[in-house]
């Protein structure tokens, strides 16, 4: 059985150690960005990689990004390759942090042609409420790198489809020109001209204060963008971490999407990551189909000339 949302602990615990399961630690923490390494190294689910935010889920920041840019997929592809990820393995990401991380791993994943990708629902402390052990250490290194063909795509990772072309990738993506490319992904010259479309919507996963500019603790500009409206990630989870069941997910992203398709709504939050959380919610409600604004925030606020909305 696959699985392509979310998994459980019980279900995990079955696939811990077999052959063709790659499981992936998704700790950050935005204010200690080495904290999340620190804690995989003191324990962490048995066989579990460690996927860094910023090296490895996301490209360097230019001048015009937001904080998190989308990594170059190949690049991400090789490191998923030499972390044990074929094209049939079943990827399981997790976090600490009601995934917020883990959906971002879950949707690169997808984005790159990854299929078999789930979230490990309630995260570790799942693992640990349902009696799972942690290891500690550094696994042992990896023999060699990951291979390649005459073209330089890693082979493995979907390649050729799925890593040759990738499902929207910003200022990288849409090379290819394929329709995959551009409906994956809203670059923020796209979204200017979406927000004049009154068939799309522009929703924000962002905490309610930091979208209504009360506060601001990570930017450095306070508010959201001109009509976006706001569904805060944390809305998508029970008061235990676990996602709401998807009945109730359903009827609150039809709140939120009033009437609009989930095909034009587009998903945003401060960098790109918790927005992803959106995304699997969705998915999970039967409402896939929506759009990744991966500049987000910080990257509309690079142009000052662009408007602001608080409250």
């Amino acid at each position: 059985m696959a699985f392509t949302t979310t998994i459980d602990a019980d279900a995990l615990r079955a696939l811990i150690g077999k052959p063709g399961t790659v499981l992936l630690d998704c700790r950050f923490d935005l204010a200690a960005p080495e904290a999340g390494r620190q804690a995989y190294r003191r324990g962490h689910i048995p066989t579990a990689r460690y996927l860094d935010l910023n090296r490895d889920l996301s490209a360097p920041v230019s001048r015009d990004s937001g904080r998190h840019p989308l990594p170059d997929p190949r690049r991400l592809a090789a490191t998923l390759e030499r972390l044990g990820l074929t094209r049939e393995a079943q990827a399981i990401a997790y976090d600490d942090s009601n995934a917020a991380f883990a959906a971002r791993a879950w949707w690169l994943l997808r984005w790159i042609g990854h299929r078999n990708a789930a979230v490990l629902d309630g995260g570790l402390a799942a693992w640990l409420d349902a009696g799972g052990t942690l290891q500690s250490g550094d696994p042992m290194p990896e023999r060699g790198g990951a291979s390649s063909d005459d073209t330089g795509a890693p082979r493995g990772v979907g390649a050729p489809r799925g890593v040759g072309a990738p499902r929207g990738a910003g200022s990288a993506a849409g090379q290819d020109g394929s329709q995959a490319a551009r409906d994956v992904v809203v670059t923020t010259r796209q979204l200017i001209e979406a927000l004049e479309d009154p068939r799309r919507k522009l929703i924000d996963a962002r905490a309610p204060e930091r979208f209504a500019g009360a506060v601001e603790p990570i930017d450095a500009v306070a508010g959201h963008i001109p009509g976006a409206v706001n569904h805060p990630f944390d809305a998508n989870l029970r008061g235990d971490g676990r996602f709401l069941p998807r009945e109730e997910l359903a009827r609150r992203w039809r709140e939120r999407l009033g009437g609009t398709s989930p095909a034009d709504a587009i998903v945003m939050c401060g960098s790109g990551v918790t927005a992803c959380h959106n995304l699997l919610a969705l998915e999970l409600a039967g409402l896939g189909g929506a759009k990744l604004y991966a500049g987000s925030w910080s990257e509309w606020i690079r142009d000052p000339a662009r408007p602001v909305a608080r409250g």
